[in-house]
């Protein structure tokens, strides 16, 4: 432990002798990170600046050890591509790669565990005004529903609420990834005031997503986060969670229950559960097709009605067929098996490092709760990937990269136990 505090003391002495350019370039770094809760626009124009200033600094560019997972990825989407029929029209998922710049970012630029808690202070305040954004546009469509004597499941379920967001599914991905976070500081934070002040906000946010309807994050994202994280603090805390879990459904508004209930008892149309179907077997098809490199980038949509199996009835049920709503089908058909599989490879390796980590090395309070939350944020992005293509979202897409880059930063103070 004596050894990774200097190290930690290293690395801040370090930080104290940067230039301004460096101190620049992080604050830019930072602000981008951050914004990305509030604007795209905004967040990939500051990572612009961010990188001007960072390459002038003269500081050493440093990058996680997945450059191999990234180049494959870069490689596969490529060779897609190249191969697809409308290579104009896949252009858009080769530009997304700039989203990657933060990588390079974060893990240059934020190189202190200082540097990362202030971000995830930063993530957490934002995240909670956009809640509370959230808040207000569920009071309005209540408001709007009585006074149309529209007070159900379905009126609710058109339009729910989103934040700064500009859909819930994107502010699903990102309360997800903040409450992750927090939940790490709840659980392992030493902090008596910290993880005061993490509990309350973790439960506001996941109020919002909960009022968000979003199944796929508050149903299953986050509770596989949680899982993680209390079994590895207390593995029979596990054993409050079915009380915790009824209780929260007694006292959630009807429209949460429904939407709970709603995962074995759809209301018909109403709900995705056969839209999900449609899109997994078509997907599968799609697979099956070309596995070697998919369709091509942007392909699902376009292409989507040919792969339809023809013993399926039509008209299909209602929903957005523009991709398959499965991270896991989304880039086998788009790419193929390879690239699927550099996707899991670039994913499989954070998460084992980060593992081995925390096994192997011996290391401060704040380096362990950082990375047992970069872990959980990890799984419960994989868990929610099985229903929403959740890093397609550009938002959604950079929080993970921040925290794969800021989960390195941590790793980095560990310490062999045998030294």
């Amino acid at each position: 432990m004596a050894t990774a505090l200097i190290r930690e003391q290293r690395l801040e002495q370090q930080v104290a002798e940067q230039s301004v350019l460096a101190r620049v370039a992080f604050g830019l770094t930072f602000a981008s990170a951050a914004s990305i809760l509030v604007s795209i626009a905004i967040s990939q124009i500051l990572m612009a600046l961010a990188l001007v200033a960072l390459l002038l600094s003269g500081e050493p560019l440093r990058f996680p050890p997945l450059k191999a997972p990234f180049a494959s990825i870069v490689l596969t989407t490529v060779v897609a591509l190249l191969l697809s029929p409308d290579p104009h029209g896949g252009l858009p998922q080769i530009r997304k790669f700039y989203v990657f710049v933060i990588l390079l970012l974060v893990s240059s630029t934020c190189t202190t565990l200082d540097r990362i808690r202030a971000l995830v202070a930063g993530w957490a305040g934002l995240a909670m005004i956009s809640a509370c954004l959230g808040f207000g546009q569920f009071f309005e469509r209540r408001q709007a529903a009585l006074q149309e004597h529209a007070d159900n499941y379905g009126f609710y379920l058109d339009d729910r609420i989103r934040g700064f967001a500009g859909h819930w599914m994107t502010f699903g991905g990102e309360q997800m990834i903040v409450v992750m976070l927090l939940a790490a500081f709840v659980v392992f934070s030493r902090r008596r005031r910290e993880k005061a002040a993490a509990l309350a906000c973790a439960t506001c946010l996941y109020a919002a997503l909960a009022l968000s309807l979003t199944r796929s994050v508050f149903l299953l994202g986050v509770p596989a986060g949680a899982l993680y994280l209390f079994w590895k603090w207390k593995p029979l805390a596990l054993a409050a969670m079915p009380v915790v879990v009824a209780a929260g459904f007694i006292a959630a508004p009807f429209q949460v229950r429904d939407r709970v209930i709603s995962v074995v008892r759809p209301h018909a149309n109403l709900d995705s559960n056969s839209h999900r179907a449609v899109t997994r077997r078509v997907g599968w098809e799609m697979v099956k097709a070309h596995p070697w490199a998919g369709l091509g980038p942007e392909q699902i949509g376009p292409q989507f009605q040919r792969y339809v199996p023809a013993d399926m009835p039509r008209p299909l049920p209602q929903g957005w067929y523009g991709h398959l709503h499965n991270i896991y089908l989304q880039y086998a058909a788009e790419r193929g098996i390879p690239g699927l599989l550099a996707v899991l490879w670039f994913t499989g390796r954070a998460l084992l490092d980060f593992l081995c980590a925390l096994r192997m090395g011996r290391l401060n309070s704040d380096a362990v709760l950082l990375l047992h939350g970069a872990v959980a944020v990890i799984l419960a992005i994989l868990a929610e990937g099985f229903f929403e293509y959740n890093l397609g979202d550009s938002e959604v897409l950079t929080m993970f990269l921040v925290v794969i880059a800021c989960g390195y930063t941590a790793a980095a103070t560990s310490v062999p136990r045998n030294e």
